[in-house]
C-alpha cells in the first residue's frame, strides 16, 4: 500500500514548491519535482498537480486520501507517473547533450497520449477564468495528459528546443530558456544564480586576503 504523509497547505519543501516550478514548461516542472535518482512519491505527484493547477485544491485533498480509499487505483497511476518521469529525465538529458533519443524512452509519453482523450474548457475559479482539461472517460490517467502533451511538444521541437540544465552542478533542474539573448544559465537568479555570485565573491575575497 502507498504511504501517505500528512497534508499541509505549504505542501512541498522550498526546493520543490518554489524552485521546482521554474521550468517554463509543464513537463520540465514535472521532472524537476523529483531528482533524477529519486522515485516520485504519491504525495509529490498530487501536490505538483495542484501547484501546476492541473487539479483544484479540493481535488488535491481528495487525491491525497486515495491510497487509503482505493490503493489499487492510486498505485496504478503512481507507477505510470514514475515511469513517465524516469523516461522524461532520460529524454531531456539526451536532448541537452545532443544525443539520440530511443523509442523506448518515448513510449511512456505515447501511452498516456493514447489513453487520455478529452478537451479543454474554461472554468471560473475564485476571481479568474482558467483553462482546465476535461476527460472524456473516467479513471485517473487523464491527470498525466497535460504533462505528456507538454513533453511531446518539447520533443517535437528537436534541435530548436531551448532546453537547458542549470549551470549549478548541485542543482540538476531543467528549464526552457525564454530569455531575450537565449543565454540563460540558471534555473533561477534568485536561487542558483545568487549562490554562484556569493561563492565567486567569497573565492575572490579569499584570494585577496592570501595575496595581502
Amino acid at each position: 500500500m502507498l504511504a501517505l504523509t500528512g497534508y499541509s497547505r505549504l505542501p512541498l519543501p522550498v526546493a520543490n514548491a518554489k524552485n521546482r516550478l521554474l521550468g517554463g514548461r509543464l513537463c520540465l516542472d514535472f521532472i524537476n519535482t523529483t531528482p533524477a535518482q529519486s522515485e516520485l512519491t504519491w504525495e509529490e505527484l498530487i501536490l505538483f498537480l495542484e501547484s501546476a493547477r492541473v487539479v483544484s485544491e479540493e481535488r488535491c485533498v481528495q487525491l491525497l486520501a486515495l491510497p487509503q480509499s482505493d490503493p489499487q487505483a492510486a498505485q496504478g497511476l503512481l507507477r505510470k507517473a514514475q515511469h513517465l518521469c524516469s523516461s522524461l529525465h532520460m529524454v531531456f538529458m539526451a536532448m541537452h547533450r545532443k544525443q539520440k533519443i530511443t523509442v523506448d524512452w518515448i513510449e511512456p509519453i505515447n501511452v498516456v497520449l493514447r489513453i487520455t482523450e478529452g478537451h479543454d474548457e474554461l472554468f471560473h475559479r475564485q476571481t479568474a477564468w482558467q483553462i482546465e482539461f476535461v476527460a472524456r472517460e473516467g479513471g485517473l490517467d487523464w491527470l498525466l495528459a497535460a504533462v505528456a502533451r507538454s513533453a511531446a511538444e518539447l520533443v517535437a521541437e528537436g534541435a530548436k528546443a531551448r532546453l537547458r540544465l542549470c549551470a549549478n552542478p548541485n542543482c540538476g533542474l531543467f528549464f526552457y530558456d525564454k530569455s531575450r539573448t537565449h543565454r540563460r544559465r540558471w534555473c533561477s537568479m534568485a536561487v542558483c544564480g545568487n549562490r554562484s555570485k556569493v561563492a565567486a565573491f567569497a573565492r575572490k575575497h579569499s584570494t585577496l586576503q592570501r595575496d595581502n
